[in-house]
């Protein structure tokens, strides 16, 4: 509120001296009418110059770049900063006519064209203030345009400013003080309508800045928040610690972006890419995180999983805490890791990449079968109650090719080729796996009864490397699974489907990861 009083004294203050017949600047406008009135009598050439710039600097063609402007900022998706542009147009042309109507000042006595309306405020003025006020907000935060090139378009825009308003003095239209009043006003609407939509971006830039900023002029980075609703318990809370942990760590305000039923978040992570966030920070379960690494590979944005979802999975692979206030802490002040990704297709299924796990046979069906209310009350636990539903899952007949090796046939109740090797509970199914060694782990599960699988947890809790026939690992850098009858098919935790193919490649280091720093 102090901000909006202070914006607005100047007109406030400005506008009482005008009316109450204040002496200096009384004189001061009628000395300067008197000029330009004889002024222009003695060259006729020179009022017609100002005639035709006054035909150009109208208030229209100010207003006219705001909107055009604005639909730029919409394209970017800048939404908030469009509304705002187009607010403070629409708060400038009403108001104006208000000041002109509640004063009814004349006009100078000796105008040298002809103008209807009365002359508190110059109208001219206040347009040409809004729109380079306005662009001057709006400039520093278009990422992507060098400060020479904002340079290029204020300096122009302010030079408008002095012309729109010197030519109404110079035809005689304006006192001096309608001019000054004109930009006062303009202050005040663009005061009030950036703190009404919570820009104030003098003070805001000034209280974030850091020592890392060097000469104080750097714009703080920006972070992009891509959320899954449902994972998200209270979404209130969350939106306010997120916001204070950037906050307080010299952060611009995020960029928030939910998921929806019909997409896991891909839309989110190509806006955030666009708006060219420093940060994309992603809260949801591991498909969530994965349709996000998906998108955000091979551009270098650094990604900070928020664990959210029910397994978590990259991100206790990546040592990042469950716990949402530690795991702020330690992505914020982590550092960056380039992890791989892999590349997958397969039958109806099109080109797609993981970052943890896919499956085939018994653990996708363990995933599609758990019920979604108790991974929402139990957590991960609920994959057990699946797990004891689907223990006589049958096994299949697959063929196995490992890069340009031959292919090799098995007989298996699943097969899992991983980037990262722990499971929940810290199980370690790949425990040569390091999410940036450049390889593919597959692991080869075949008990052939139920009697078998104590064996077979016993060697991965004890991370055995003996091969047998329950339990072989490989590793290569691409890898094709074909199954003789279609089977239940996963990438990080999301069913997609039953089919006989499977294809993963790794992509090293194709993502960036924000993680915790070494110890």
């Amino acid at each position: 509120m102090l901000t909006v009083v202070l914006g607005v004294l100047p007109f406030t203050v400005l506008t009482v001296l005008v009316f109450e017949h204040w002496s200096p600047l009384a004189r001061w406008d009628q000395s300067v009418a008197a000029r330009a009135a004889s002024y222009g009598a003695a060259h006729e050439g020179v009022v017609d110059f100002w005639q035709v710039v006054a035909a150009i600097v109208i208030p229209w063609t100010s207003r006219a770049v705001i909107v055009i402007v604005a639909a730029y900022l919409w394209h970017r998706r800048a939404r908030l900063l469009t509304f705002w542009l187009l607010t403070s147009a629409v708060a400038e042309l009403v108001l104006v006519q208000v000041v002109k109507a509640i004063f009814e000042r004349e006009r100078p006595t000796q105008m040298l064209v002809d103008s209807d309306g009365f002359s508190y405020v110059s109208g001219h003025a206040t347009a040409a203030f809004v729109m380079a006020g306005a662009l001057g907000v709006v400039l520093p935060s278009v990422r992507g345009w060098r400060r020479r090139f904002r340079l290029l378009v204020l300096l122009p825009v302010i030079a408008v400013v002095w012309i729109a308003s010197a030519d109404q003095i110079a035809l005689n239209v304006h006192y001096v003080s309608d001019v000054l009043g004109g930009w006062a006003l303009g202050l005040g609407i663009l005061t009030a309508t950036s703190i009404g939509f919570g820009l104030r971006p003098g003070l805001r830039r000034r209280r974030r800045r850091t020592a890392s900023d060097g000469d104080g002029t750097a714009a703080p980075p920006r972070a992009a928040v891509i959320v899954n609703p449902i994972k998200v318990g209270d979404g209130v809370a969350f939106r306010r610690k997120v916001t204070r942990a950037l906050e307080v760590r010299g952060y611009d305000e995020p960029l928030w972006l939910e998921t929806r039923e019909d997409d896991a978040g891909n839309a989110m992570a190509k806006q955030a890419i666009e708006n060219e966030s420093d940060l994309v920070l992603v809260a949801g379960g591991d498909g969530t995180v994965r349709v996000v690494c998906s998108a955000l590979a091979h551009t270098g944005i650094p990604v900070g999983v928020i664990p959210a979802g029910t397994g978590n999975l990259l991100a206790r692979n990546l040592h990042i805490p469950l716990d949402l206030d530690d795991a702020l802490e330690r992505i914020l002040e982590g550092r960056d890791r380039r992890i791989d990704l892999v590349r997958v297709h397969g039958d109806e299924l099109d080109t797609d990449h993981f970052a943890v796990m896919a499956g085939v046979g018994l653990d996708a069906a363990i995933i599609s079968d758990a019920p979604p209310h108790l991974k929402k009350q139990i957590g991960w636990t609920a994959y057990l109650v699946s797990a004891a539903k689907n223990i006589n899952h049958p096994s299949v007949r697959v063929t196995l090719a490992l890069d340009d090796s031959e292919p090799i046939e098995r007989r298996v109740r699943t097969v899992v080729v991983g980037n990262v090797g722990m499971l929940q509970a810290n199980i370690p199914l790949l425990p040569d796996a390091r999410p940036d060694d450049g390889l593919l782990d597959v692991v080869v599960i075949a008990p052939r009864r139920v009697t078998q699988w104590p064996i077979v947890l016993w060697r991965l809790m004890t991370r055995t490397n003996r091969t047998d026939m329950y339990l072989e690992r490989f590793t290569g850098r691409k890898v094709e699974i074909h199954a003789a009858v279609d089977v239940q098919r996963q990438l990080d935790g999301d069913p997609i489907g039953p089919g006989r193919y499977l294809a993963c490649e790794i992509e090293p280091g194709a993502l960036t990861a924000r993680v915790p720093k070494r110890r």
